[in-house]
């Protein structure tokens, strides 16, 4: 995760069930700095940003976005306004990770998941097979996430 903002923010961080807390459930990112999470395999949960957050010695407080009452969230999650980044990985869903009898090019074809996303970013690599309308590919597990993205012009 990186921080692009002019301000400090508090990514709260949500396990799914059966998924382990990450960071306690969340964490301070000062601006222009990262912070590197190593997700465990079969890891299901969402991130969110939080800011104007003040909080006590103990780490209790609030937030004006996504306030969970604490700066360790500890599987809570956050209160609206809140945007979410929601993730799962590798459950065992032959069809939408292209593996079993899905792991090949005629079997293994666009999901509504997949559409969804090659919809919003037509030259991403959406699906495992997805290479004749993709200019870029996902070979690796990392992911980031940037709060404050640069606008597009």
């Amino acid at each position: 995760m990186i921080n692009k903002c002019n301000h400090p923010v508090w990514p709260g961080i949500q396990p799914g069930s059966g998924s382990p807390i990450l960071a306690r459930g969340g964490f301070h990112l000062p601006p222009n700095k990262a912070q590197t999470l190593t997700l465990p395999p079969l890891w299901s949960g969402r991130f969110w940003g939080r800011h104007g957050c003040s909080f006590d010695a103990s780490g209790r407080g609030r937030c004006a976005t996504g306030d969970c009452g604490s700066l360790y969230c500890n599987g809570l999650g956050g209160a609206p306004p809140a945007t979410l980044a929601e993730i799962t990985l590798g459950r065992d869903q032959d069809l939408y990770c292209c593996t079993g009898a899905y792991g090949n090019p005629q079997t293994c074809k666009p999901t509504a998941y997949s559409r969804i996303f090659k919809a919003a970013c037509p030259r991403a690599y959406s699906y495992a097979y997805d290479d004749p309308t993709s200019i870029s590919t996902c070979t690796g597990g990392n992911y980031l996430v940037t709060f404050c993205p640069p606008r597009r012009r």
